[in-house]
Formats: structure tokens, C-alpha cells, sequence
């Protein structure tokens, strides 16, 4: 370690020679870079993941011999695979360096902040596709798409393949443009429109006797998008239910110490399982039906499966940062920073 570094770090080197602020200095920086660590490991996972499955890669395990892509591809590929993992860490240790006289609850909020972009792009993703694959679906089953858009492009839209990346991929495109310029989550808002969908399906089947399978579809489509898609805002809220017999007397630093334990064993560990377990190979469960763009095999209905499959991934992910934002701040709790959240009340110190 350079003199440099040393001195960002706050010490010589030898823990005796610090003091306690340097002490304190030094495991914020170490907490930091963890946290950043773990999110640029699992964006380097998934763009490997992308990379293999999507592009013929071999992957990056192909060089210990674990390799669950294409044997063929060069194994120059799969080193480049692999050393980005710690390519990515060498970043993330720069840039904490580089940023060293900022606290725990500041890298915290920052970090929500990214999940929260995160978030309302994937909430303006699910209510431009549902709107517009349930308005493709009903004029499928209803034989209006021959007449509005001709014989060869109905026959087309009746095809995963061809609207998944036609149709979903550009409403996807436009949902992130829109969250860049929208300030909101939209989960009422989401919460409203699964409630319209149920009254339209009540209605149209007990007073016009109509009824097609893209309804529910719809209707699940976006159920499933709010479950998912809300737990890291209710973890961001302190919403989730809590065992809290022992917990509500505890004191702020010792809470801290409850999350910051949960939050690294419990949370970041089960959103890796499910990581690994969903996308280790083209059959896993989310790469699978997102590779062959899956749909319902019930009648004509909506082509959005494949997309609840990776509704999953996207829980996982969203849940990852916001417990990496969540330790951070716990840790921060524990080192006893200002600014911090008292968790009965919901409200900032």
C-alpha cells in the first residue's frame, strides 16, 4: 500500500498507531467498499449473463471449467468474462478512495437513489407493455389486426418472437426515458390500475357476458409487477413486517447491528441464491422463458410470461441495492452518524 493510500485510510498501517476517529475513518471506507463492491459484482454478473446466453459467450467460469455457455466460443472471451469481476472491485476501490471524506449515510442515499430510477423505469415499463399488449391481444382475438395493420404484420404480433423485441423491447426503451424525466414510483398508481382491470373484467362478464383470457393476464401482469417491484420501497420505508418482541426495546446502535446482520446474511445472500439458481444456464428459471420470449399456451393471450420471469430477477436485484444501502446505513447507525432514521416513527433524526 502506498504512503497515499495510508493516509486516505487514516493510519501507517499498524492498528495501533490509530486513533478512534481514524478507526472510525477507516471502517467507513472498508463498510463503503464492500457495499459498492457487491453492486458492481452483480452488474458484472449480469452482463456476463447477457453476454453468455445472449451473445454465445463462454462465460466466465469456463476457465475453472465450470463454463455454461457456448464450448466453442474463444476461451479468450471467457478470461475477459472473469476479469472483470475484479476489474470491477479495483474501480469501486478508486473510486471510495477517490471519495473518501464521504459518510456511510451519504453512499446510502445514493444508492437508493439509483434503485429508485430503477424502479419507476420498471413501473412505466409494465404500464406501457400491459397497455399495449392487452389493445394488441383484444384486437387479435377479435380479428381486427389483419384489418388495421394487414395480413403479414397480424400474422407477425401472433409470434413471441416478433413481439417481444418489436413491440416490448422500444416500450422498455421509452419507460427508462420517461423515469428520467418522472419523479414518481407509481405504486398507487399501479395498485388504482389492477383495480380497474379486476372491475373491467367484473363488468364485462355479469353485464355483457364477455370474458377473454388477456384479461386476467393483465390483471396478473401487473399484480405481479406491484409485489415485486414495491418490496425494496418498503424495505427503503421500513414497511416490511418485523419480529420486533425484542427488537422495539433495543437501542439505535444495537438495531443497527440487527440490520446491518440481516441485511448481509440474510438479504444479500438470499438475493445471490436467487441469482445464481435463476440465471446459471439457459434452462435456469428466468433465463429459460426470457431466452424463447415464453408465453401462456391458454388461448389468446397476453405475450408477457417471459417478462414475469424476470420479474424475479429485477426483485433480486432491486432488493440487493437497497440492502447494500441498508447495511451502510445500519453500519452507520452502529458508528452512531447523524442523520439517522428513527425506526418507529419513520422519520429522519
Amino acid at each position: 500500500m502506498t504512503a497515499d493510500a495510508n493516509t486516505v485510510l487514516g493510519g501507517t498501517g499498524n492498528s495501533a498507531d490509530f486513533t478512534v476517529p481514524e478507526l472510525n475513518h477507516r471502517t467507513t471506507l472498508l463498510v463503503r467498499m464492500f457495499g459498492w463492491a457487491v453492486l458492481a459484482s452483480m452488474t458484472v454478473f449480469l452482463f456476463n449473463n447477457y453476454l453468455t446466453f445472449w451473445h454465445g459467450w463462454p462465460g466466465e467460469g469456463a476457465p475453472l471449467g465450470l463454463g455454461s455457455g457456448n464450448k466453442g466460443a474463444p476461451m479468450a472471451f471467457a478470461w475477459l468474462q472473469l476479469a472483470a469481476y475484479p476489474v470491477a472491485v479495483a474501480l469501486v476501490g478508486f473510486y471510495v478512495l477517490r471519495t473518501g471524506d464521504r459518510n456511510l449515510r451519504a453512499d446510502s442515499v445514493r444508492i437508493s437513489n439509483i434503485n429508485t430510477f430503477i424502479i419507476r423505469a420498471a413501473f412505466f415499463a409494465v404500464l406501457y407493455i400491459g397497455i399495449a399488449d392487452a389493445i394488441i391481444s383484444f384486437m387479435r382475438v377479435e380479428g381486427f389486426l389483419p384489418v388495421v395493420f394487414g395480413n403479414e404484420m397480424a400474422l407477425n404480433l401472433g409470434k413471441s418472437l416478433y413481439r417481444g423485441p418489436v413491440v416490448h423491447i422500444p416500450l422498455i426503451g421509452l419507460a427508462i426515458i420517461t423515469a428520467v424525466f418522472s419523479r414518481s414510483l407509481g405504486f398507487p398508481w399501479l395498485a388504482l390500475l389492477v383495480i380497474v382491470a379486476e372491475l373491467m373484467i367484473v363488468i364485462t362478464r355479469f353485464i355483457f357476458s364477455y370474458e377473454q383470457v388477456f384479461m386476467g393476464d393483465l390483471v396478473r401482469f401487473w399484480y405481479a409487477a406491484l409485489f415485486l417491484f414495491a418490496s425494496a420501497y418498503t424495505l427503503l420505508e421500513e414497511g416490511h413486517v418485523r419480529v420486533d418482541v425484542f427488537y422495539t426495546n433495543f437501542s439505535a446502535r444495537k438495531k443497527g447491528m440487527v440490520n446491518a446482520a440481516g441485511s448481509l446474511f440474510l438479504g444479500i445472500s438470499l438475493c445471490w441464491i436467487i441469482l445464481f439458481v435463476g440465471m446459471d444456464n439457459k434452462s435456469s428459471i428466468i433465463n429459460s422463458p426470457i431466452l424463447a420470449f415464453e408465453t401462456t399456451q391458454t388461448g389468446f393471450s397476453m405475450y408477457v410470461k417471459y417478462l414475469m420471469a424476470g420479474f424475479l430477477a429485477l426483485f433480486a436485484i432491486s432488493m440487493m441495492i437497497q440492502f447494500v444501502s441498508y447495511l451502510l446505513k445500519s453500519v452507520a447507525d452502529i458508528k452512531g452518524e447523524p442523520g439517522g432514521r428513527d425506526h418507529d416513527v419513520h422519520a429522519i433524526q
